[in-house]
């Protein structure tokens, strides 16, 4: 596989998984691999979306980590599309996943509503005057709600799924009263949440949320989700979750 300048390839190392980066662009982080683990029980034979997919990370790991028949990521920006359709190539996942160069706001010209099974997405966290802005383009595309917006992604998300379709996303605590505003307004009620800590003893850093089209209500909030022990190392779970066996 050729690659461009500044680009490397990454080894996913989980199930000879591997991803074209960047080296000055935005790289996958931890908020990818957790929602991916999230999001492992959507149903064999689903038609998914993966809405921001970037580097395609979420995408790639779940067309190892599930039964799904097909996924489509959704990309705005056109160097990091192609660059994520070089990594379907690499792993010969052509079949399985498939990118859509497109802003979320035009989505239905190219997709149909209410077709899809699952959507997973990992969004901008920070809203557009919000926050230091970073000077890169892709970055900033990538951090600030600068092309669409948290309620752009979740109105259009719930005109995609089925009805009893699943949304799976990862973000910040802090937007967690507008991201259940949003979900209750556009009829995907939220039915878990698990909060992520870097260390037991912090406030936590990332939410992981699933919300399911037209369900009744009932929430479930899971146990939290530790990063590192006492001893900065990774906890068991995060080894599990990186198929990696515990350091002895």
């Amino acid at each position: 596989m050729e690659l461009k300048e500044n680009e490397r390839i990454d080894d996913l190392q989980y199930k000879e998984l591997k991803i074209i980066q960047n080296k000055k662009g935005f790289c996958y982080g931890i908020d990818s691999v957790l929602l991916s683990d999230y999001a492992k029980k959507i149903k064999k034979g689903a038609i998914v979306l993966d809405i921001g997919t970037g580097t395609g990370i979420i995408s790639l790991l779940l067309c190892k980590k599930t039964n799904l028949k097909k996924i489509y990521g959704i990309e705005i920006q056109e160097e990091v599309a192609e660059m994520a359709n070089r990594s379907i190539i690499l792993n010969n996942l052509q079949d399985k996943f498939e990118i859509i160069n497109v802003n979320i706001k035009d989505i239905f010209n190219f997709l149909k509503a209410g077709e899809y099974d699952a959507i997973v997405t990992n969004p901008p966290y920070k809203k557009i005057n919000t926050g230091i802005k970073n000077i890169d383009k892709c970055n900033l595309i990538s951090r600030h709600e600068v092309e669409c917006t948290l309620e752009d992604i979740i109105k259009n998300s719930s005109k995609l799924l089925k009805s009893l379709g699943e949304f799976y996303m990862v973000h910040r605590p802090e937007r967690l009263v507008d991201i259940m505003n949003l979900l209750r307004k556009y009829k995907l009620e939220p039915k878990s949440i698990r909060f992520v800590y870097s260390r037991i003893n912090q406030k936590p850093t990332l939410i992981l949320i699933k919300a399911v089209k037209n369900a009744k209500e009932f929430l479930k909030v899971e146990k939290p989700l530790i990063i590192y022990d006492e001893n900065s190392k990774y906890t068991d779970e995060i080894l599990r979750i990186y198929n990696k066996e515990k350091d002895l």
